[in-house]
């Protein structure tokens, strides 16, 4: 609270940010963050408390609060299921996210929407950068790049990050279930023909807030479009798993396999690593080497 010479007493408000997804990696990993942020006034949703397929929920979320930032990482990321449970998965990827960037637009709220390398084909030889052609080889990157389209449609203000193989402390994802994996068994097969970059929720978040504080403080000014962020370097899961193995200094023997020998519903990209030069320039980031913070993350675990 501020009192000026005339007398008159006024409040500081700090601008609001919504956080969609709030028990997925990144939510948490927002969450975990937001406590040393309080610049902002972080709310958080999970899909109990907010259906983003919703749009009445959606409407009342907007004028009870009118959010100054919305941070969408609600998603339908069940990769394989989406072959079948289609309707559901272009709802949550596609339709809500056309229309929270509507809502964003009437209520002038900045709209940052997490999306996927699984817009790509994999057939790329180089990092892919933003504006390469998208082709999704899967439901589940045809529903994201959905998405993508809608937001910047109905709102070009929208920031759109697209990352990569995204692990946490948190949730279910390759690292977890690795180390639950190696612990359990002598041997295990990985595959060994499929190369991106993973990304470790903790430091997506942190570029997520990084973005928010530096713009609100018209340090760094807010620049909308699709940018790419996952942590620095090329791996196969094969290396990612192997090097898990390494840093825990566990037994198990891993052995490569090819994507051939192990056959999923849905298609996956055999590469999907992308340039990150735009946000590091653009925001003026650095970013981690994928084993340091793969060696930070599992020091947590």
């Amino acid at each position: 609270m501020l009192q000026p010479a005339s007398g008159i007493l006024f409040f500081m408000i700090k601008p609001i940010v919504i956080v969609t997804g709030k028990n997925g990696q990144l939510g948490n990993e927002l969450w975990s963050i937001s406590r040393e942020t309080p610049q902002f006034d972080f709310i958080f949703f999970d899909k109990s408390e907010l259906n983003i397929a919703d749009s009445a929920a959606l409407k009342q979320v907007f004028e009870k609060y009118s959010p100054t930032y919305f941070i969408n990482t609600a998603a339908y990321t069940a990769v394989d299921k989406a072959e079948t449970e289609k309707e559901m998965a272009l709802k949550i990827n596609g339709e809500a996210v056309g229309t929270i960037a509507s809502f964003c637009n009437d209520y002038r709220t900045r709209l940052i929407h997490i999306s996927t390398d699984y817009v790509f084909d994999g057939n790329a030889v180089a990092p892919y950068k933003e504006d390469d052609l998208t082709n999704p080889v899967n439901y589940y990157g045809l529903t994201k790049l959905k998405g993508e389209q809608l937001a910047l449609l109905n709102n070009p203000e929208t920031l759109i990050i697209r990352t990569s193989w995204v692990y946490s402390t948190y949730g279910n994802n390759f690292v977890k279930t690795m180390l639950r994996l190696m612990k359990e068994r002598s041997e295990i097969s990985v595959v060994e023909d499929q190369l991106g970059s993973p990304t470790y929720a903790a430091d997506l978040a942190a570029v997520i807030i990084e973005i928010i504080s530096g713009s609100q403080s018209s340090h760094v000014k807010f620049i909308p479009g699709i940018f790419h962020f996952s942590n620095s370097g090329m791996i196969s899961w094969f290396e990612f798993a192997f090097a898990i193995k390494e840093i825990k200094r566990l037994e198990c023997t891993i052995i490569p396999i090819k994507t051939a020998a192990y056959p999923t519903p849905a298609k996956r990209p055999f590469y999907s690593v992308m340039d990150k030069s735009k946000i590091i320039e653009t925001y003026h980031l650095k970013i981690s080497n994928w084993r340091r913070s793969l060696e930070q993350c599992l020091d947590m675990l």
